[in-house]
């Protein structure tokens, strides 16, 4: 379990990394580029006195510190969200295996836990740390420990629990991603609105250039925020949906598997 929690904080540590040089990179080759030209081409216009409706293209809408700092977030988050789901994804396949070998109409006695304990023992060492193997074993130690059948469902019933809330702590730092992202929207929004109204006395002399400029990254870096955490919250209910799903059928396949073969002396 130690060494599973290091490799996904190495992974989570790399991913941001990479998220970081990549939106970075399109950022400073691509997308501001872009940007800086189409408004230096508005503000010609402008200049000008020509009549014309400015355009707010998709470089623009993104082009400013606060909708990169999103994007990397979402990425970041994204890639945590994808390795969990991956994980759960391998555990859910665990369900149309035959874990323990009981045929129809055995009954299995306290003594006959061990026998039935070697199949899981037997399980890769990877796999053996996956909810379903864990329970089964607990299950079956338990069984041969009390002989008592509630024992049994009791340990099955309380390692999901503790499964389940383990994979809700886990979300915390997806969680917090989420609350973030409005977070970095707003201080755009303020920042934009403060840069505007130290313009107002240009807009009082006719030159609206730069208040419109200004209120277009405080516009701008809300309503990238806004989208790009719905995209996040969107994905996390679906990524809890299937993990709380992977616990209530591991408790199942315990219960139809393993707990109505059991019988107490």
């Amino acid at each position: 379990m130690k060494q599973k929690m290091s490799s996904e904080f190495i992974y989570q540590l790399f991913a941001l990394l990479i998220a970081v040089i990549l939106v970075h990179a399109v950022y400073v080759g691509l997308i501001r580029p872009s940007a800086d030209a189409q408004l230096q081409q508005q503000a010609q216009l402008q200049a000008s006195g020509a009549d014309f409706i400015p355009e707010r293209s998709f470089t623009v809408v993104i082009r400013d510190f606060e909708q990169e700092a999103c994007l990397i977030l979402m990425i970041w988050a994204l890639a945590i969200m994808g390795y969990k789901g991956r994980g759960a994804m391998k555990e859910q396949e665990l369900l149309d295996r035959r874990l323990l070998d009981i045929p129809e109409g055995t009954s299995v006695l306290p003594e006959d836990a061990r026998e039935y304990s070697r199949s899981l023992e037997a399980l890769p060492d990877k796999e053996q740390d996956y909810l379903l193997p864990r329970t089964l074993l607990s299950a079956l130690q338990r069984f041969a420990t009390t002989g008592s059948i509630q024992a049994v469902s009791d340990t099955i019933k309380e390692s999901c629990e503790v499964e389940s809330d383990r994979l809700d702590s886990e979300m915390s730092m997806v969680r917090y991603i989420a609350w973030a992202i409005p977070s970095i929207g707003f201080i755009g929004t303020v920042r934009g609105i403060g840069a505007a109204l130290g313009q107002a006395h240009k807009a009082v002399e006719g030159d609206i250039s730069g208040v419109t400029v200004s209120l277009g990254v405080a516009f701008n870096s809300t309503f990238v925020a806004l989208v790009l955490s719905i995209i996040i919250m969107f994905c996390l209910h679906q990524l809890q949906l299937s993990q709380e799903r992977l616990v209530l059928d591991c408790q199942r396949y315990a219960d139809k598997r393993l707990l109505r073969y059991l019988v107490a002396h």
